[in-house]
C-alpha cells in the first residue's frame, strides 16, 4: 500500500488532471484573445457582406434591365 496520499499509481483508476499553478491567469488571457478574435472576425464578415450586397444589387439591375431592354431594343419595339 502507498502510505503517502499524493503518490500517483500508475494503470490504477481515473487519472486526474492537474492545472499548474497559474493556468487560471493563462485562461483569462486566453479569453480575452478569443472574445477579441470573435469580434473582429464578425465586423469583417458584416462589412463584406454589406459590401458584396451593394455590389449584387446594382449588377442584377443592370441585369434585369439588360434582359428586359435587350428583346425589345432587338424587336423594334423602341
Amino acid at each position: 500500500m502507498v502510505e503517502d496520499t499524493d503518490e500517483y499509481i500508475y494503470g490504477k483508476g481515473v487519472p486526474m488532471v492537474v492545472k499548474p499553478p497559474g493556468a487560471g491567469a493563462f485562461d483569462k488571457i486566453l479569453e480575452n484573445i478569443r472574445y477579441k478574435g470573435q469580434l473582429i472576425a464578425r465586423n469583417q464578415k458584416l462589412d463584406s457582406g454589406v459590401a458584396a450586397g451593394f455590389e449584387g444589387l446594382v449588377i442584377g439591375f443592370l441585369f434585369a434591365v439588360i434582359m428586359v431592354g435587350l428583346p425589345i431594343v432587338l424587336s423594334g419595339g423602341i
